[in-house]
């Protein structure tokens, strides 16, 4: 026996199983001939998992196994599908007759036959072959009909995966998969209107119509989309007003919006978003189509048109829908005759790349340079430019369009071809990474077993293969992309107005490089898009284009100045105050030039609030602001709002633009270190407090008071760009156990509210610091803190409470916690030996777990030797043993303390300055390390230019960059050198 076992493990491990004992044991407890179904499973993408998935169907349904293992069809076809998509294995384990979808080969529906089977499962029967309008006003009543009409989905999407998988060429199915996932969809969103009709009173007074947009327009759907979807509604007849014939419609649309997002025990479809439809989420749900005709006549951007390329018929009043489409038609392909319609488009894609989180952007598939949206957005904007007078191209599908424009001249054979082959591959990778749990994902996996999966789903061997693969085409589409994106690029700069850019490109290129453009053509094409026209803003550009490149040409790098340049003026470019402000404000330009050259930052801030480079004329504006200032500023732009989700768009705003402000202060110079890190703290402490208060007022009942104790850097007034907000929250006494649960809503509400994507960089509060840490409760009252420090809280902690102090909410509340532990924080008779011997072992574990292996930790600023972590906590040691007996020691704030300890005599004059010095450098480097890169980091930048770009900022010689880490490692040494005599006691 143990032979045979030894034996079939052999076997599997060369079949490509991976957890060969497991599976050897699985296999031995099937009644199945197992050699059969080896051959079967070693074909699949994960042979482990489909053999899991075999095994989970086998337990629900052994009969219906007997069946599958005598036709070898059905067989192969449900093992590539379990052996891929654990979620489509789980669904079939939990509703094993679904499986029957694959008995036969699977072919395509069509549109028809899938609606009609969706409407005999929902109850329906009687409607099949019925007329759309028929559709329209049908009206589900079974009580489960959405349940119903959930399972149809998933065994639907099991039918679909059945000819997806273990097709020959997935890639070139895709085309066809996808078309019938749209089908699918308009199938859902037709039952879900007739069950969502049910749900409403009144429904048969208002006709509502739905246009499908995006993917799902496009009929190129993935198997997890966001349906975009738009809402048109009408009077039933002539007793109905439009006023409540909207109301309904509303209603309705909400209706099915829900039915097909919601979760129940059967699973979910999708989201519907109807983002898209006027005015986006501010907008109401439906519209009449006058209203529409209105609003996109009148009001309608250049975007907005571009959505509008694949609006189609989905589901609900075939009448509405197809007017609708009537409308928006011509209007759509007016819209690249527009002035500002190529620069717009290029502007909002690049918007849409540099939003992306550094640590997605090569393994962003849809949205990242070389993915589906660059494909997408050539496609489009060709379509849209030239499609105005050639009807050939008004096409929805981007490889129907793609098509069209080879075949009718506008793009060469040569390209379309690689795009197509491009856009194909990238659609079946991204269809892949949903398909095995359905959950939407663009990113490409990290982890080696789903690569491999995905790869083996493709007919590829490893994910290393996929990965080289997936890189290979997106450099080819960026490649494609930009030549197609920004063409034609002839006479680029004969349209300038100075004679050193009247050149000839060649020439021209020649003397950008000089400069020190390390990219002359991007750059030519850069100047090209400022300067070409005969617009106003255009003659100031050509004006001011020269003095431009030469600050740039000051900066550390160039073409990022450069290419920045572009996009703020792209986006500021219809605003008056901003080119004239630029040629008449010198100053304004030349910080700028400064600003855009050296810091990505402060760049990606001004995304999010472009009005706040008119900051940049007035010097005085880039000063710290009082919290008291920034607290009526963002509560008076939250009270502007009734909805929660309005105020806290509002309090972002502000938020956004303060720290723009402290970062171009900073970046500039204007502003010290320590200000910088009191102005963060403060602007912390204000965008908090109004959050509490928004979050509160969503409560129906009465809300107690709450403090907020900002802990750690927070506390301190020392915050860094990158900076979480460590945070602990406290009640009054006497709170009965309600008005501490609704405490504790409010406070996740505020997290999750700040927390949550949206304007400017997250605002994460981590309150691991509490009692218990991430244990304890997230809300006590003021004796429960007292009580737990009294009876069980550690060194560790009071030391934490040494740099705690009033962050937000109830001060009162705060400063009573504080006095109560201030016994604990600042001992009457100081540490005891065995507390410091705490201390001491508690530094040094974390140095040692905390420090990044194969980093030197002499270019780690914070837990390096003489850097932040050693200058803090040398000063905290020193107050913790002496602040019992002397109140001038007691201050959250390292370097007030460092003072404080120097004139009482603790710290002499030369140890204190080398401590000062190193915390004041160490921060600034940390601190403008993150304006520079972008990212937040404690090791001292590698990149040569990021290190003059650091130099730039701290009024430093860019030329000797190299001399900003011989300045650290020199001043960090005689800090470690002070730190080893007063902190650990060592001899020098």
């Amino acid at each position: 026996m143990a032979a045979r076992r030894m034996t079939l493990t052999g076997v599997l491990a060369r079949r490509g199983f991976t957890g060969v004992a497991h599976a050897a044991e699985v296999l031995g407890s099937l009644p199945v001939d197992p050699a059969g179904l080896i051959d079967e499973l070693s074909t699949a993408a994960d042979p482990d998992l489909g053999l899991a998935a075999f095994a989970e169907l086998f337990e629900q349904a052994p009969e219906l196994v007997g069946e599958i293992m005598a036709d070898q069809g059905w067989r192969r076809r449900l093992v590539a599908v379990i052996g891929f998509s654990q979620a489509l294995g789980h669904h079939l384990g939990a509703h094993p007759q679904d499986a029957r979808v694959l008995a036969a080969e699977p072919l395509r529906w069509s549109a028809r036959e899938i609606l009609d089977d969706l409407l005999a499962d929902i109850g329906l029967p009687d409607l099949i072959g019925a007329e759309p309008g028929e559709l329209a006003r049908a009206v589900a009543g079974a009580p489960d009909a959405a349940d119903r009409l959930r399972l149809a989905n998933r065994r639907h999407l099991v039918r679909i995966a059945g000819r997806d998988l273990p097709s020959p060429d997935p890639v070139l199915a895709v085309g066809s998969v996808a078309a019938e996932l749209a089908d699918l969809a308009d199938a859902v969103m037709v039952c879900a209107l007739t069950i969502a009709r049910s749900e409403v009173v009144d429904q048969a007074r208002a006709r509502l119509g739905v246009i499908a947009l995006g993917k799902c327009g496009a009929q190129e759907l993935n198997y997890l989309s966001d349906i975009d979807v738009l809402f048109v509604a009408e009077p039933a007849d002539e007793t109905v007003t439009t006023a409540e014939a909207t109301a309904i419609g509303n209603l309705i649309a909400a209706a099915t919006t829900r039915i097909c997002s919601a979760h129940s025990t059967c699973g979910t479809i999708w989201q519907v978003d109807a983002a898209l439809r006027p005015e986006g989420k501010k907008g109401p749900l439906t519209r009449t189509l006058s209203a529409h005709r209105a609003y996109y006549e009148r009001w309608a951007r250049n975007w907005e048109f571009q959505a509008m390329l694949k609006a189609r018929p989905m589901a609900g009043d075939p009448e509405l829908a197809e007017g609708f489409c009537r409308i928006v038609e011509p209007l759509v392909w007016q819209v690249g005759g527009r002035d500002d319609f190529m620069s717009e488009a290029q502007a909002m894609r690049r918007r849409v790349v540099g939003l992306i989180p550094a640590k997605d952007a090569r393994t962003e598939i849809k949205l990242g340079s070389g993915g589906l949206r660059d494909v997408e957005f050539s496609v489009q904007l060709l379509q849209l430019v030239h499609g105005r007078v050639d009807e050939r191209l008004r096409l929805r599908g981007t490889l129907p369009a793609l098509h069209a424009l080879a075949a009718h001249g506008y793009i060469g054979r040569g390209d379309a071809s690689e795009l197509d082959r491009a856009y194909r591959f990238e659609r079946t990778v991204e269809h892949r990474i949903q398909l095995f749990s359905l959950r939407r994902s663009h990113l490409m996996p990290s982890g080696d077993d789903d690569r491999r999966r995905i790869a083996r789903s493709l007919g590829m061997h490893e994910g290393e293969e996929l990965w080289d693969a997936w890189r290979r085409t997106a450099r080819d589409v960026e490649h494609r992309q930009r030549r197609i994106f920004y063409s034609p690029l002839l006479e680029a700069v004969s349209h300038l107005s100075d004679e050193e850019l009247r050149m000839s490109p060649q020439a021209a290129q020649d003397r950008l490089k000089a400069l020190g453009f390390a990219d002359p053509r991007s750059a030519l094409s850069h100047i090209r898009a400022l300067t070409t026209g005969a617009s106003r803003t255009a003659e100031i550009q050509r004006q001011l284009m020269p003095a431009m490149l030469g600050w740039f040409a000051e900066g550390p790098n160039p073409d990022l100045g450069l290419l920045s340049f572009r996009q703020l003026s792209e986006e500021m470019g219809g605003t008056s105050w901003y080119m004239r402000a630029l040629r008449d404000e010198g100053q304004m330009a030349e910080l700028l030039a400064s600003i855009l050259s050296s810091s990505r930052y402060v760049i990606r801030m001004i995304g999010y609030v472009p009005g706040a480079v008119q900051m940049l004329a007035d010097a005085s504006q880039l000063a710290v602001r009082p919290r008291e200032a920034l607290v009526e500023t963002m509560s008076a732009a939250a009270r502007r709002h009734d909805d929660t989700d309005g105020a806290v768009e509002a309090l972002r705003t502000v938020r956004c633009r303060e720290l723009t402000r402290l970062a171009l202060g900073d970046a500039l110079g204007l502003i010290g270190t320590q200000d910088v890190g009191a102005g963060l703290s403060s602007v912390m402490g204000a965008t908090i407090d109004v959050a509490l208060a928004i979050a509160a007022r969503e409560q129906d009942g009465p809300v107690p008071p709450i403090g907020v104790v900002a802990m750690g850097r927070w506390g301190g007034a020392e915050l860094s760009y990158g900076s979480d907000a460590d945070a602990m929250f406290v009640v009054p006494d006497g709170t009965d156990p309600e008005g501490i649960t609704v405490a504790t809503r409010v406070v996740a509400r505020l997290r999750a509210l700040l927390e949550a994507p949206g304007r400017g960089p997250a605002l994460e509060i981590d309150a691991g610091l509490r009692p218990e840490g991430r244990d304890g409760a997230m809300v006590r009252t003021l004796s429960g803190f007292l009580s737990y420090y009294e009876r069980w809280s550690s060194t560790w902690e009071h030391q934490a409470l040494v740099r705690a102090d009033h962050g937000a909410g109830d001060r009162r509340l705060v400063e009573a916690l504080l006095a109560g532990v201030d016994h604990l924080r600042w001992p009457a008779d100081g540490l005891r030996p065995e507390q410091v011997a705490e201390i001491r072992r508690l530094k040094a574990r974390m140095e040692r777990e905390r420090i990044r292996r194969g980093t030197d930790p002499h270019r780690n600023l914070k837990l390096g030797p003489g850097g932040l972590s050693d200058v803090e906590w040398t000063v905290q040691l020193l107050q913790m043993q002496h602040a019992g007996r002397m109140p001038g020691l007691r201050t959250p704030t390292t370097m007030t303390a460092l003072t404080a300890l120097r004139e009482a005599g603790l710290v002499d004059e030369p140890d204190a300055r080398a401590l000062g010095r190193a915390w004041r450098l160490a921060s600034a480097l940390r601190d403008h390390t993150m304006l520079v890169s972008g990212r937040s980091s404690d090791l001292l930048p590698s990149d040569p230019r990021d290190l003059a770009a650091i130099a730039v900022q701290l009024h430093r010689d860019m030329a000797n960059a190299s001399e900003l880490i011989e300045d650290w490692e020199r001043t960090s040494r005689r800090a470690s050198n002070v730190v080893d005599r007063i902190f650990w006691e060592r001899d020098s």
